[in-house]
């Protein structure tokens, strides 16, 4: 199953890629992670869908990373006598405690620290920004508003505060339950939602104690301001156009997954864009010009993942997603303009040996006739480091770690492999790597290949020694030191 792009394909798992025979297709046709989204379903459902995904994963004998998005803290209106409430521009309108019924002057708003952070002249937005209020006045219990922009308001609808600083802790009791859940059965990573700070992941961290790792998702006006220390927090980044574009002027968000992207990337930490990426493929089986452009633009600007939502989770056609996204990748990433784009937007300071030894790896590979590069590792760092180079060559991670070799299937560019067991010498490394290139059709025994690993062996960010190795068993056994 090797893939003929370097982008990976997220695939969002729901009611339409339930069952076994659908999420063995999404894998086939492209999907690398599969998301979790603790949103919606029970425990019972999320357990189900993780016990395919590893089925799956075993029949095909390729790595297959889990994603378990964490719901985040839901700020919501209360209900209304009549289910829903129209509201004028210019009328006032008020949020507060009370537990009664709304009408169409009022509705309870749960959530005092919300009022305790309110300032006039603020402005909440609900049900997605349709509609959109002006604090004029407010107090510990009560927000007197003016609207803005009209509509009818219902029952539940969420509310967002773009300019506010909440307080608010980015996960919520159900959020630890959720967690302490989906570690216990083994996820790769954890996608964080509502991060304003970098204390909210190191919170998530904590309790995460090393099963999985942490994934911020950036969808709020404070997670941009302190977006360097999040994502210096943070093993990745994902670009949540949806509130994003909620809480911001939507013009604003292209530039800001440009800018996101590029931090990320030079961070060698992974980034996913998501978010209505092919949102008319959930009831059509093909996508609009405008959305196959969206994500064409991802990976010209080098992005890791593209992520599928609704599309794969809830759609009429979650395979023929998949394919279309799998698609364009290829079809981008065949464009020469694609590496201009990604040569020049290569901005890395390069600071340690391991820096120095992927780059050189990325050089040799492009200035010769390389088939590969093949890197030893533990924890995943060095193929994460080789994967920010952008090599125009592909990149093969080796690990004995399975879980080393799932969470890699978020990175750009990796062919993952998982070894029989730890490497001892560097030419049992090369010949491994060799093997690997050759099962996989990467290269034929005339061919040559990179190979980066670190000594001693299986000590996490110990990458340090660079071969050019010919694919051929004989001559390694010949030539290679010990």
């Amino acid at each position: 199953m090797r893939r003929m792009r370097c982008v990976k394909i997220v695939a969002t798992l729901g009611p339409a890629s339930d069952d076994y025979r659908t999420i063995r297709a999404l894998a086939e046709t492209g999907a690398d992670v599969f998301r979790l989204n603790m949103s919606h379903g029970t425990h019972d459902d999320i357990a189900r869908r993780h016990r395919l995904v590893r089925e799956v994963e075993a029949d095909l004998g390729r790595p297959i990373a889990i994603l378990a998005d964490l719901q985040g803290p839901k700020l919501r209106v209360g209900q209304f006598a009549a289910g829903a409430a129209d509201l004028e521009e210019g009328e006032r309108f008020r949020l507060d405690l009370d537990p009664a019924l709304g009408e169409g002057h009022r509705v309870c708003l749960p959530h005092p620290e919300i009022f305790a952070a309110l300032k006039p002249g603020a402005t909440l937005l609900v049900n997605d920004g349709k509609i959109r209020l002006r604090v004029e006045d407010c107090g510990a219990d009560f927000a007197e508003t003016t609207v803005e922009v009209g509509g009818t308001i219902s029952d539940r609808k969420g509310v967002n505060f773009p300019d506010v600083l909440l307080p608010v802790a980015a996960l919520s009791d159900k959020d630890r339950a959720d967690l302490d859940f989906v570690c216990g059965l083994g996820v790769e990573w954890l996608a964080l939602s509502f991060v304003q700070r970098a204390a909210d992941v190191d919170e998530a961290r904590a309790l995460a104690a090393g099963r999985a790792l942490i994934l911020a998702k950036i969808e709020k006006p404070s997670a941009l301001t302190e977006f360097d220390a999040i994502l210096a927090a943070s093993d990745g980044i994902m670009v949540a156009r949806g509130d994003l574009g909620v809480e911001m002027p939507v013009q604003s968000v292209p530039p800001i997954q440009k800018q996101l992207v590029r931090k990320a990337r030079s961070a060698a930490k992974p980034v996913i864009v998501a978010t209505q990426m092919l949102e008319s493929m959930i009831q059509s089986p093909m996508p609009t010009r405008a959305e196959v452009s969206d994500v064409a633009a991802a990976i010209y600007e080098g992005t890791d993942a593209v992520m599928l939502s609704a599309e794969s989770a809830a759609g009429n056609y979650p395979i023929e997603a998949v394919a279309m996204m799998n698609k364009v990748a290829i079809e981008v990433e065949s464009d020469p303009t694609f590496r201009d784009i990604i040569v020049a937007s290569r901005l890395i300071e390069r600071r340690s040996t391991a820096d120095g030894i992927v780059a050189a790896a990325r050089q040799i590979a492009e200035a010769t006739d390389i088939k590969a590069i093949c890197c030893f590792t533990e924890s995943g760092t060095t193929a994460a480091l080789v994967a920010r180079e952008r090599p125009a060559v592909p990149i093969l991670a080796l690990t004995s770690v399975p879980a080393t070799a799932r969470r890699l299937c978020l990175i750009w560019g990796t062919h993952n492999v998982i070894t029989d067991g730890p490497v001892r010498q560097f030419k049992e490394a090369v010949l491994n790597a060799v093997r690997a290139v050759r099962a996989d059709g990467f290269a034929q025994p005339q061919d040559q290949i990179v190979v980066t690993a670190g000594l001693p062996f299986n000590v996490p960010g110990t990458t340090n020694i660079l071969r050019v190795a010919p694919c051929e068993e004989r001559l390694i056994f010949r030539s290679d030191p010990e």
